[in-house]
């Protein structure tokens, strides 16, 4: 017999399988020696009540032998010779997309400015000691795209623009951890995802498939309105008639290139604001209501959002037990972001805040660059950012978390993750209005909903501006093609139309899907 159970239990209790299958036997109302398989299908943790519960759906088989399970089988064929498609970039949109098209008979050829992820190693190492940036080769550009190191979060609230459990089972097949299978908020770490991505490579390439590193698009050629291929800063020339632009929303440079190549673009919403990070320890106190977390709990994370004066304020990709990291790509900003180990054993916990900004939002004095005002916007807040770190390299300006809402310089400043580190500066003061005025009111009202959240022993550091693009590439909605440029594919964050890895990874599948369609249509 078999059957799926929904079940709440304690933390040790979903921690230890002993435990686990004892108390789905005492449900079952059978013996334990009788379950021949006990398999955990969802997990998540309730932290609502003053005890925090786990929730199970497990599949239990007793009394008969389990069927053997079926691995998904991925139908990837030798394209070494067949039909070529140009990829820009190694994200998880571009990497998803490559593999799509390979097991669809089509040979992807992948551009990406960055160096591999064994090499990028070295350049971030450098960046994390303060020793200089590489523009190419940083936590946004190189294999694997910006989630390689910075966190592997899986999680996502879109479900509707195709199929996740096929980018997981991916994942999976390329040596994730089976949990990113059942877990509520999946999430693999900077430590384990640059092999994860070194094997999704691996495929590629052994397929007859091509990946390029160190070049950096330069040039899209196009004839007729119609892909012919593009340029490279080397000089170099890739030939194909479909060319899927999956870029990331870091490249600003190719934002200009297509703007200058006459290319329409549309301004969009984004985000910015500050990382704001707390001690582990005062984070789970607060969420599993606790003087010390339980062993058999992870580390706490929250999710926080209200409106004020009409804008989003809200929290954005919290990293429990986690490190704060230099993320710009240029040595004129300064761009902060979070990442994780799959361990989650850092004792801080930081979280982007950043204030939702439209179009109608931007300055005036950004205006007179039109589509790109929003781009300028950012670049603007980046440098502000440098401009106030007194000429330190990659050193953040920070402020304590209760100064910045007093609107109070900090006269010393708590240890942090960050670790080319902080010098004190007024935040409060340099932000652009719009923002800090928002950020020091969305504050006060975190404090209510997590009480303590604004203290002098939390750090505000400056400034995290890469939760999403201030730009649009538009694409038809049956085609997925640019209106106006036959087989140009955007895809991904930096064409505007997924958010962190899980989406932009489906994306870059539809992108792919969307190719084929056209291609085959094409050859009739």
């Amino acid at each position: 017999m078999h059957n799926e159970l929904q079940i709440s239990l304690t933390p040790e209790q979903a921690y230890k399988q002993d435990l686990l299958t004892k108390l789905v036997a005492d449900k079952l109302e059978i013996s334990p020696q009788r379950i021949t398989r006990l398999r955990t299908l969802k997990k998540s943790i309730d932290s609502r009540a003053f005890l925090p519960k786990v929730n199970l759906t497990v599949e239990v088989y007793w009394d008969e032998e389990a069927p053997k399970l079926i691995k998904p089988e991925f139908n990837f064929k030798n394209v070494s010779n067949e039909t070529p498609v140009l990829i820009i970039g190694a994200g998880p949109a571009g990497l998803f997309a490559a593999l799509r098209l390979i097991e669809s008979g089509l040979k992807p050829i992948i551009l990406e400015r960055g160096k591999n992820a064994h090499e990028r190693k070295v350049d971030i190492a450098q960046l994390s000691r303060n020793k200089g940036i590489d523009a190419d080769s940083n936590y946004c550009f190189g294999e694997g795209g910006a989630g390689t190191f910075s966190d592997g979060k899986l999680y996502t609230r879109s479900k509707k623009k195709g199929n996740t459990d096929r980018i997981f089972e991916l994942f999976h097949y390329h040596g994730a951890a089976s949990e990113i299978m059942y877990e509520a908020h999946p999430h693999i770490g900077s430590d384990k995802l640059p092999q994860v991505i070194e094997n999704i490579s691996k495929t590629i390439t052994s397929f007859g498939g091509k990946i390029h590193f160190e070049q950096k698009l330069t040039e899209i050629l196009i004839k007729n309105n119609q892909i012919t291929g593009c340029k490279t800063a080397d000089g170099s020339i890739f030939e194909a008639k479909s060319l899927i632009l999956a870029t990331g929303h870091s490249a600003h440079d190719i934002y200009e290139m297509l703007h200058n190549q006459g290319i329409a673009l549309e301004p969009k919403g984004f985000a910015m604001g500050v990382r704001v990070e707390h001690k582990q320890s005062f984070i789970d106190s607060i969420q599993y209501h606790c003087k010390t977390r339980s062993e058999f709990l992870p580390a706490a994370s929250y999710n926080l959002v209200d409106q004020v004066n009409e804008r989003g304020v809200y929290s954005f990709c919290m990293c429990p037990g986690g490190h704060i990291v230099p993320a710009g790509s240029n040595e004129n900003e300064i761009v902060v972001n979070g990442m994780s180990a799959s361990q989650r054993n850092s004792p801080y916990a930081n979280s982007g805040i950043v204030v939702e900004i439209r179009p109608e939002d931007i300055p005036d004095e950004f205006k007179e660059f039109g589509v790109l005002a929003g781009l300028k916007f950012q670049q603007h807040v980046e440098n502000m950012a440098l401009k106030n770190n007194g000429g330190l390299g990659q050193v953040a300006p920070a402020q304590r978390l209760a100064d910045f809402v007093k609107g109070k310089l900090s006269s010393d400043l708590p240890e942090c993750s960050y670790l080319p580190g902080l010098i004190s500066s007024p935040l409060h003061f340099w932000l652009p209005e719009i923002i800090s005025s928002r950020l020091r009111e969305g504050f006060k009202k975190f404090d209510r909903k997590m009480h303590g959240y604004v203290t002098n022993d939390a750090v505000v550091v400056g400034v995290e501006t890469r939760s999403s693009s201030a730009i649009r590439i538009p694409r038809d909605v049956e085609t997925g093609q640019h209106p106006t440029i036959k087989g140009l594919f955007p895809a991904g964050e930096g064409s505007g139309y997924s958010g962190g890895i899980t989406s932009s990874a489906v994306d870059g599948e539809n992108a792919a899907n969307n190719v084929i369609k056209w291609l085959i249509g094409e050859s009739k």
